[in-house]
């Protein structure tokens, strides 16, 4: 079966960057030999398991290993029948080709550095080196007589004295942003889109791989132009850097009948005087196919606008409600009149010849 890492940081096996970061840098401190003198054995195990565990799971394709045949699978020690890869390319090959996959577990000391800024906060007897001896000491920053229970401050969320030394140790790129187009029937209805991205993972050694994969955007019945859709750290890997978030804004296509203002929809028809003055039926298709007739026997004048509740877009936080359907009218008045018109229109509105 193997070790189990999720259990060893105490985390769900959905955590995500920012939960196992969070579980390292609390056990780290807590474990670090240098912390513990009186029983510096136990600990010295203790904090390179959770190194390991953190150094696994942190990195996506030694997490997908780990998921997929554990940690014997993921150490190559007992490779699983069926591990072979499309076309036959097994991913626990010996060999260095860009397929194969070899598990070279990081040294807890430089993860430890990497998180934050130096190898021992504690002033003790050094560092463990890649084989879990005591090494020379590197980096330290403070001495033995300044350790104590408010130390997390420095390491925590950003508080504490002089701010994270883990966060001056790296930083975060600048969300990268995509525009989604969308119709007003994905917005009206709802509808589901895939997104094909391509980007560049780094493995332990630092060397680059771009890979493809395939993002769901769920789009919500009434969501509106504007609206961002985060997937976060989809960005290429950079050593010391942080993956930008990846971001996806909701952009509204054109429709040929309605246009959208706010969670009302708007229809404008050009229709002649004489059927502004003796009525007017609107014969409409909605965006979700029904049809709709709507008679108006008032006299329409330019101003005039006819509403229809709650046929206009679903309303975002709750889609059961609906805005309006405001019908506009433009009035498409003749260059001329004959006698006989004009007779027409003055019998209609009771004006003497």
């Amino acid at each position: 079966m193997g070790v189990d890492y999720y259990k060893i940081l105490g985390v769900d096996r959905s955590a995500k960057d920012d939960d196992l970061k969070k579980a390292y840098r609390k056990l780290a401190m807590k474990w670090h030999p240098d912390k513990n003198p009186n029983n510096k054995k136990e600990a010295e195990a203790k904090f390179k398991q959770i190194s390991e565990a953190y150094d696994v799971l942190s990195d996506p394709q030694k997490r997908a290993v780990y998921d997929q045949y554990g940690e014997d699978g993921l150490k190559g020690q007992m490779p699983p029948p069926d591990a072979g890869g499309p076309g036959g390319t097994t991913f626990f090959s010996t060999g260095d080709g860009p397929t194969s996959f070899r598990f070279n577990p990081r040294s807890a000391d430089d993860i430890f550095a990497e998180f934050f800024g130096f190898s021992s906060p504690f002033g003790g007897m050094g560092s463990m080196g890649s084989g879990g001896g005591m090494g020379g000491m590197r980096g330290s920053r403070f001495s033995s007589s300044s350790f104590g229970d408010d130390i997390f401050s420095s390491f925590g969320e950003g508080a504490g004295r002089g701010g994270s030394a883990y966060q001056s140790a790296s930083r975060k790129a600048p969300p990268i942003e995509n525009r989604l187009p969308c119709s007003l029937e994905d917005l009206y209805k709802g509808t589901t889109k895939k997104m094909k991205i391509s980007r560049e993972i780094a493995d332990v050694s630092g060397k680059t791989m771009q890979v493809e994969e395939i993002l769901t955007i769920d789009i919500k019945p009434g969501w509106k132009k504007g609206t961002k859709i985060t997937f976060p750290e989809k960005g290429n890997e950079q050593p010391n850097v942080t993956p930008a978030d990846l971001v996806f804004i909701i952009d509204e296509k054109p429709h040929s009948v309605f246009t959208r203002e706010g969670n009302d929809l708007i229809v404008t028809k050009t229709i002649t005087l004489a059927e502004a003055l003796t009525g007017y039926t609107v014969h409409l298709t909605t965006l979700d196919g029904r049809s709709l007739t709507i008679p108006i026997n008032n006299v329409i004048h330019p101003n005039y606008e006819e509403v229809v509740p709650k046929e206009g877009m679903p309303l975002q936080k709750d889609p059961t409600k609906k805005g309006n359907l405001r019908i506009k009218f433009n009035i498409k008045f003749p260059t001329r009149l004959t006698s006989e018109q004009k007779a027409g229109i003055r019998k209609l509105f009771g004006v003497g010849y």
